[in-house]
């Protein structure tokens, strides 16, 4: 009987800690883009060996495979997001710097939201240019029995960003659906003004329904960047009280409710000065899609993922990157 030469003794076969071969083997396969049968013939090893050395490659860490998705999207980073937060789903997308990443984030966030809608569902939105660019990108020739909802009152303070009232109808547009308003500040001049607010009928039922949504989209702030910290500053707390607020480490905010680095929300003047939904009602909702970018957000999106009130994540690598690192230390 012949023996095939895929099945004969390969006296020539080098030891697998021998890691020049290993790089060898690898750089022709996968960089000369030679078969393996061709790698075999030119380095007098059998088709199987060949293929072992390849899997002792990837097994090592010498052949990293990454695959990328023509939307831009990192399947790979995805895959390792979800399985070390225990989401539902993870989207990252790959894009830089921040505006591009954003631009990208959007479409893919706009493709997840109409994917899931469903008949007769309550989708809230907060604010924030991510959520943005994903109101900006959903583009559709069908109309969604759904009701869209605010979770946070309009942001009149913090004069950089679009509110949530304006998303919210905007995306109610698109849909060719209805929504409710949300005719409040987010931030107030003092507790008991939000108390007085919060007493009214109109605004109170808004909010109540908008924590019974069946899908919340929520963008994800870090303590101290960007609009985070342009709520802190137009709130214009007393040195005392912003020292007060310090010590209780933040570390993020959703919906302009701050959070320490394991997700819980943070009480004092600035929680009882904010009008929205409580982190409490967030954990609620069957699911909460958190959009963010940017490397600088791995803390506070750290936070809101160890909290628990977030299942979907969509993000760019930078921050998916981050993510990782982070968590591991």
């Amino acid at each position: 009987m012949t023996v095939g030469e895929d099945d004969r003794t390969d006296v020539t076969m080098p030891a697998p800690r021998n890691r020049d071969v290993l790089v060898k083997v690898a750089r022709m396969y996968y960089e000369d883009n030679l078969s393996q049968q061709q790698v075999a013939e030119e380095l007098g090893l059998s088709r199987a060996n060949v293929s072992r050395i390849l899997a002792s490659a990837r097994e090592q860490g010498i052949v990293d495979i990454r695959i990328h998705d023509p939307s831009g999207r990192d399947t790979t980073l995805e895959g390792e997001i979800q399985s070390a937060f225990g989401l539902a789903d993870c989207r990252v997308v790959s894009g830089r710097p921040y505006e591009a990443a954003l631009r990208q984030v959007g479409p893919v966030a706009a493709e997840w939201l109409l994917d899931s809608l469903r008949a007769e569902q309550r989708v809230s939105l907060s604010w924030g240019r991510t959520l943005q660019a994903m109101v900006d990108a959903v583009d559709t020739d069908r109309t969604f029995p759904v009701e869209v909802l605010p979770l946070v009152g309009g942001l009149s303070s913090v004069t950089s960003e679009i509110t949530g009232e304006e998303l919210v109808r905007e995306l109610a547009t698109r849909l060719g659906t209805t929504f409710q308003r949300l005719h409040a500040p987010a931030l107030l001049e003092s507790a008991a003004a939000r108390t007085t607010l919060m007493a009214e009928p109109a605004i109170a039922s808004v909010l109540q329904a908008a924590a019974h949504s069946s899908l919340s989209f929520v963008g994800l702030g870090a303590y101290g960047v960007g609009s985070s910290a342009a709520v802190i500053d137009a709130l214009r707390l007393t040195p005392t009280q912003r020292a007060r607020f310090v010590r209780a480490n933040p570390v993020g905010d959703v919906c302009a409710r701050f959070f320490d680095a394991d997700g819980q929300e943070i009480h004092g003047e600035v929680h009882d000065r904010v009008l929205a939904v409580s982190i409490a009602d967030l954990r609620a909702i069957a699911t909460v899609v958190g959009l963010a970018v940017g490397e600088e957000k791995a803390r506070g999106v750290l936070g809101a993922l160890r909290g628990g009130f977030l299942n979907v994540l969509i993000c760019d690598d930078a921050l998916a990157k981050a993510l990782l690192a982070l968590a591991e230390r």
